[in-house]
């Protein structure tokens, strides 16, 4: 069964276009980092529909145990770190399927 690891991200007032692309960027190398993804899209929103939040990422996993080591991973810490930093809301959503 594999997991769905679902993250909405919604930047502070002030954040620039720039540093929100560093993050995207930082975000996409997370699979050639960290065993057990499958895959990992992200995009910004379109629609007004998420009070705010405008980027959303979707990693999906091969285990809860992958998704367990994923989230305490180093690399994965050291892009989530400076990316939390610039939010004022980051919303997870995990389950399996």
């Amino acid at each position: 069964m594999s997991v769905e690891h679902i993250v909405w991200l919604r930047f502070k007032e002030g954040v620039s276009r720039e540093r929100i692309e560093h993050h995207m960027a930082n975000l996409l190398t997370l699979g050639d980092h960290i065993p057990g993804i499958i895959d990992l899209c992200l995009g910004e929103s379109f629609t007004d529909r998420a009070d705010g939040h405008t980027l959303g990422v979707i990693v999906t996993l091969d285990s809860r145990t992958s998704l367990e080591n994923y989230i305490v991973h180093d690399y994965h810490v050291q892009v989530a770190t400076p990316l939390k930093e610039d939010c004022d809301s980051v919303l997870a959503l995990d389950f399996e399927h």
